[in-house]
């Protein structure tokens, strides 16, 4: 609580008694602008960031390019996941990996092939066991010259260059020999964010990104929790001063 009197007043009150009525800083209401690093974008929907990787990579070498950030390929919960991923902006008008004005991503499913008679048949499966995803691709096209050796392709969701085709959804799913490169989709979970865009672990103090440096939070399943908040008194002495955005009381004065 800030101690400065701006204004006092004296009413006369239903006893007779004189009431002072003080003007007191008063914390503003607390938003938080990042729950994700710097260069991810998060989705509320499932509390998750989503980052593109523009450099190209074979499925496997991506697989453990995302694990590096702690994140996985990312598959998809719902259809309005993906939508999501469509609408997002991943710098695409980089001309790599690019055909008939589409752009590739490696994602986390693999096409298994169970029969190649007169055409490929097979079935899509979440590349790892255990995740709890519900969404799977429609059939795929293939694209890729295959051996008679492989039984397994890796999923490509090709997205539209165009931002009115992104935002109608539309989009193609690909299954392509594994080791094609092309660019790729990671998913992690929300995470703490400190004012200095560093990563914070669960449980402890931080001071989330936003527009308080003076608020102190404690990390809970990725959201900043329990958060208290210190106000401070303008500098004395100086009539013009600048307020550091990332350090809590910390002012330049800028009088002559």
């Amino acid at each position: 609580y800030g101690k400065e009197n701006v204004d006092s007043r004296h009413n006369r009150g239903r006893g007779g008694e004189t009431t002072r009525f003080h003007t007191l800083n008063v914390a503003q209401p607390v938003r938080f602008s990042r729950k994700c690093p710097t260069g991810w974008h998060h989705y509320e929907g499932t509390a998750s960031c989503y980052r593109v990787y523009l450099n190209g990579e074979n499925y496997w070498d991506a697989v453990q390019t995302c694990q590096r950030v702690n994140g996985s390929l990312a598959t998809f919960t719902a259809d309005q996941e993906l939508r999501f991923i469509l609408a997002q902006d991943w710098d695409l008008e980089e001309k790599t990996f690019l055909r008939m004005g589409q752009r590739g991503f490696w994602v986390g499913y693999q096409y298994v092939i169970t029969n190649r008679n007169h055409s490929l048949e097979g079935h899509w499966e979440v590349a790892y066991k255990g995740s709890s995803e519900v969404f799977l691709p429609p059939d795929p096209i293939f694209r890729s010259a295959m051996t008679e050796k492989e039984n397994v392709l890796c999923a490509q969701l090709q997205c539209f260059l165009l931002p009115t085709l992104r935002h109608h959804g539309l989009h193609s799913w690909y299954a392509e020999n594994c080791y094609e490169k092309s660019s790729f989709l990671c998913k992690r979970s929300q995470t703490c964010v400190d004012i200095k865009d560093n990563i914070v672990d669960e449980g402890y103090y931080f001071t989330p990104k936003g527009n308080d440096p003076c608020l102190s939070c404690t990390c809970h399943n990725g959201e900043p929790e329990m958060c208290v908040a210190a106000l401070c008194e303008r500098p004395q002495g100086c009539q013009q001063y600048l307020k550091d955005p990332k350090e809590c009381c910390k002012f330049t004065c800028l009088d002559p």
